[in-house]
């Protein structure tokens, strides 16, 4: 029998189990059979150790099943993979953006007065259009090629919530 670590794992987070099922976004039930040791897909489990802030074999105290073992193993080095592709991508779309203003830049210096507006043209509205891009083509694309993976974004937003949402809890004292 696989043991899990989960509800331990919650506890450390200070998390309900309603929050863990609403941060995975899994069904509670589903998170009180993970806690009781009943099976799952690994696709339940990558989402309950993504709230986690773990990799799926981490939730695991010990896994009896070589063959879940070596599922689980494979899982996490195809999302670990799958990350670090979309970090080069996105990499290669900035260093991109960069290369063209450093171009843009040196031919601005020989064109006087308007080369200053193509200057800042570039420099602040590329950089606006980089963005808008990234968001609206580049990521959805990155999303769809390496679902495992998240942006810096997404990254940043999963950090951030669980903090948010404990303040929103606290009631002002009157």
């Amino acid at each position: 029998m696989n043991t899990t670590r989960i509800a331990d794992l919650r506890q450390a987070a200070g998390w309900t189990q309603e929050r863990l099922a609403t941060e995975s976004g899994v069904g509670l039930r589903t998170i009180q059979r993970l806690e009781a040791g009943n099976e799952a897909s690994l696709e339940t489990l990558s989402l309950v150790a993504d709230a986690l802030r773990v990799s799926v074999s981490e939730l695991f105290t010990n896994i009896d099943d070589a063959d879940f073992g070596n599922r689980v193993e494979a899982l996490d080095s195809r999302a670990a993979e799958q990350q670090s592709a979309r970090d080069r991508a996105v990499a290669a779309w900035r260093w991109l953006y960069v290369g063209i203003g450093v171009v843009l830049t040196v031919l601005s210096f020989t064109m006087g007065s308007s080369g200053l507006a193509l200057f800042l043209a570039y420099w602040t509205g590329g950089l606006l259009i980089l963005i808008a891009l990234g968001r609206i083509i580049l990521e959805p694309r990155l999303d769809a090629r390496y679902p495992l993976s998240r942006s810096k974004r997404q990254l940043r937003e999963q950090r951030r919530a669980p903090s948010a949402k404990i303040t929103a809890n606290i009631e002002p004292v009157s």
